[in-house]
């Protein structure tokens, strides 16, 4: 096989035009086999095979510079520089499913939030040009979905400005990002795949003239009443050549010599280019071609001759959310949806079906999302913006000056809260906690079962003068409610003890771990009180008085503990003058690798097992005496 022989790039430099024809075929039949076995990114992958090969053989990587945006389209690149082990694809000590710098030196970006390559990739090029690297070459590979965030439209700004930057921009136009691309821009992209520019102006030129027109300056010159007209029709581009880029394009991107013969041309402008790429997500596998829900682009395994998902047991947090918001959605038709480009995998889908007008699609952009989300609350509705947790990152000045600061009534829904698992460091949806912390007037929840999802979703869209925001993590909800003994105030007893000397506050999914520890202290014969908060922001008084009748409190949460849950209620102690320590168990302040989401909590000592241990601990420590000054220990 000709995969086997390919180690690096310059292996597919070395091959003919029918080899490398040939490879992009193994390379099809050897994504679908692998990511059916492991799950991760299929469809983007499959859409960019000779893309890949392509710009590998027009430029020289490392020597030259890939930027891949998002970078779960990477998969073909690991391929083609010598990483074709995909066993351990997205586990723990396998291949990452994104661009990986510990991997090799042809990954530069491992980011994957999108529509960040081409900032990096300016910097690169302005760095290669003033250390006086002027045979380097830098390449963006950016999608169309990926062009509907405003930090592509900062770059580009930039960008165009410079007249000799060495950077090639690829837009990989498939029409969809997790679906099809909406907005201004995807419809000027259509006009651009659909125009044939030339095959107009001579139809034009025999209507108009009588006879076929010669194309040149001069002819243009003579034509001042139509010459706006005749750029439209020769060249709908303008949009990107009118900012500076030139452009070039579309080109088939599912031919190799062409894209490549293209690459090479752009690369000897001696500027900034940008080439239209046109490419099928989910090339040369039937079933993703067949599906209209873009249920490809990231799979779990699959039966790769059906394309069907192995059966996997219980019900997504996801899934419980979309249900409950379309049941609400039907009694109260102030609640509206806002999605940045990920309708179904955050949970919208059903209410899009349902109210199609009252589902907004942003595109890309987070930050828009969020200040068009007040403006709905302004004028009178109460907005829901499902996102991931790792993106609300990108909103946050939004969500403190636009919404907090103007009291606005809007939702944030957080999936993928906690550590997720597969999609490594900057999926893991770990900062949301600590972020919120610090704005005011916000209310928080973090639900621990489905029972709390459908409860607290409603209490949150209840919340007219404020931010709230539901947050839940990956994967599926317990098999069973976990029931509350009590409810004092706000908060959910789940366990209780009358001697307790311990209280253990469980956030959200930890509920489970935090019973967990109760039993296991019990037959140490020891005693605690569990507690689920349900909204740990506000703090709830009646948890800061459960906290002064113990002598230990132990916080534990799937979020940082730097600044988190934890902390927040050491802080709330300390105000209320009382001499209980506060124990804050969580993530560390370090970036996580991918893996299963249960063995990342047990490395980081969130288990029962290993929770009961530092129970006792504490405990231990205590036992001499209490210096009355109350603590809080941010450790595993």
């Amino acid at each position: 096989m000709l995969l086997e022989t390919i180690k690096g790039p310059r292996d597919v430099q070395r091959l003919s035009r029918d080899e490398a024809k040939a490879l992009a075929g193994e390379i099809r039949t050897f994504l679908v086999s692998a990511v059916a076995r492991t799950g991760g990114h299929l469809g983007p992958n499959l859409g960019v095979v000779e893309l890949t090969i392509a710009i590998h053989r027009a430029f020289d990587s490392p020597h030259d510079t890939v930027v891949w945006d998002t970078g779960h389209q990477s998969y073909v690149h690991k391929l083609l520089t010598g990483r074709q082990d995909f066993s351990g694809l997205r586990s723990a000590g396998g291949l990452s499913g994104y661009p990986s710098r510990a991997e090799s030196e042809h990954d530069v970006v491992e980011n994957s939030h999108a529509t960040t390559s081409l900032s990096w990739a300016d910097g690169i090029a302005q760095a290669y040009r003033l250390r006086g690297e002027h045979d380097r070459h830098v390449v963006a590979v950016i999608g169309d979905g990926a062009l509907t965030g405003g930090m592509a439209w900062e770059a580009i700004n930039n960008i165009a400005a410079d007249k000799t930057l060495p950077l090639t921009i690829i837009v990989n136009d498939n029409e969809r990002s997790y679906a099809p691309t909406t907005g201004g821009l995807a419809q000027h992209l259509a006009t651009l795949r659909t125009t044939r520019g030339y095959e107009r102006f001579l139809a034009w030129g025999k209507q108009t003239l009588g006879r076929t027109p010669v194309v040149g300056s001069a002819m243009y010159d003579t034509l001042h009443g139509v010459k706006k007209g005749l750029k439209d029709i020769v060249a709908p581009q303008g949009m990107f050549e009118d900012l500076g880029l030139k452009y070039v394009g579309p080109v088939d991107g599912h031919d190799i010599e062409a894209v490549e013969k293209t690459l090479r041309q752009a690369r000897t402008y001696g500027g900034p280019v940008l080439v239209h790429v046109l490419t099928q997500k989910g090339r040369g596998y039937a079933p993703a071609l067949a599906d209209e829900g873009d249920r490809f682009h990231a799979v779990g395994p699959i039966d790769p001759e059906t394309g069907e998902a192995v059966a996997s047991s219980g019900v997504p947090w996801t899934d419980v959310f979309e249900d409950e918001l379309v049941r609400i959605a039907r009694r109260r038709q102030d609640v509206v949806g806002i999605t940045a480009a990920m309708c179904i995998p955050v949970g919208l889908a059903k209410f899009q079906a349902e109210f199609p007008q009252r589902v907004f699609d942003v595109g890309i952009a987070e930050q828009h999302a969020a200040t068009s989300a007040a403006g709905m609350a302004f004028a009178g509705l109460h907005p829901v913006f499902a996102v991931y947790a790792t993106f609300l990152n990108r909103a946050f000045d939004q969500l403190l000056m636009d919404i907090a600061l103007h009291k606005a009534g809007v939702t944030f829904v957080l999936d993928r809260a906690g550590v997720t698992g597969p999609d490594g460091a900057s999926h893991h949806g770990m900062w949301d906690l600590s972020l919120l912390q610090v704005v005011p007037g916000i209310h928080v929840a973090a639900p621990r079962d489905a029972a709390r999802v459908r409860e607290e979703l409603r209490e949150a869209l209840d919340v007219a003068d404020a931010p709230s925001v539901l947050r839940y993590s990956k994967g599926s909800v317990p098999a069973q409610d976990i029931p509350a003994v009590e409810r004092v105030g706000g908060v959910d007893v789940l366990h209780r003890s009358a001697s307790a000397d311990v209280l253990v506050v469980t956030v959200g999914p930890m509920a489970g771990i935090g019973l967990d520890v109760a039993h296991r202290l019990t037959a140490h014969g020891m005693a605690a009180t569990v507690v689920d908060p349900r909204w740990v922001l506000p703090v709830d008084p009646a948890l800061v008085e459960m906290a002064g009748q113990v002598r230990l409190v132990v916080v534990i949460e799937d979020g940082s503990r730097v600044g988190g849950v934890g902390s927040r209620l050491a802080q709330e102690v300390t105000d209320a003058g009382l001499g209980t320590r506060v124990v804050a168990l969580g993530i560390p302040p370090h970036f996580l690798d991918h893996g299963d989401r249960g063995a990342i909590l047990a490395s980081l000592g969130l288990t029962g097992q290993d929770v009961t241990r530092r129970v006792v601990e504490e405990l231990a420590r205590l036992e001499p005496a209490m210096d009355g000054t109350p603590v809080v220990e941010d450790s595993q």
